[in-house]
């Protein structure tokens, strides 16, 4: 015999209600959303990344330049199909060639001198996306301190 004693679920059905999907639904929903804005690549964040990698570069083909004694250059490439830049006077395959992104590009096509003298002057190359064409980046130093990521078009003010 049953009865309807306390903690007994008899005459209602067990699972969710229709407004208790929802919710869950909807807080799934702007969880993936959320988390596909914040993992997605923009161009912006492509350009700036190139920028400060070669900024680093820069500094560490910078430093062998003075170590070796001897002088080096280094310069963009941008044709047939190549975009990249190349480090002349260093050893061979030591560092990197290409862009991490394959629409980094620079303006033209430029070139810093690197050393071997620890004041090289103000040098400056500017980097643009072709997804974002409007946008440029400049990797700039004064000669004395450190190769920097500047994001204004006032390359000769830090």
């Amino acid at each position: 015999m049953q009865t309807l004693a306390a903690g007994n679920n008899f005459g209602r059905a067990s699972g969710f209600t229709l407004l208790e999907l929802l919710i869950v639904l909807a807080l799934i929903g702007i969880t993936t959303a959320g988390v596909g804005w914040s993992v997605r690549d923009t161009a912006d964040s492509a350009l700036d990344r190139d920028a400060q990698r070669l900024a680093s570069l820069l500094e560490v083909a910078r430093a062998q330049a003075r170590a070796n004694g001897s002088p080096a250059v280094w310069r963009s490439q941008n044709q047939n199909e190549v975009h990249g830049f190349v480090f002349e006077g260093l050893p061979a395959h030591r560092l990197p060639r290409f862009w991490l992104s394959d629409s980094t590009r620079t303006a033209s096509d430029s070139i810093i001198l690197l050393g071997p003298e620890p004041l090289i002057g103000p040098q400056t190359v500017a980097l643009s996306n072709t997804m974002r064409p409007d946008r440029q980046v400049w990797v700039v130093t004064d000669g004395l301190s450190a190769f920097r990521v500047q994001h204004s078009s006032q390359r000769g003010r830090p």
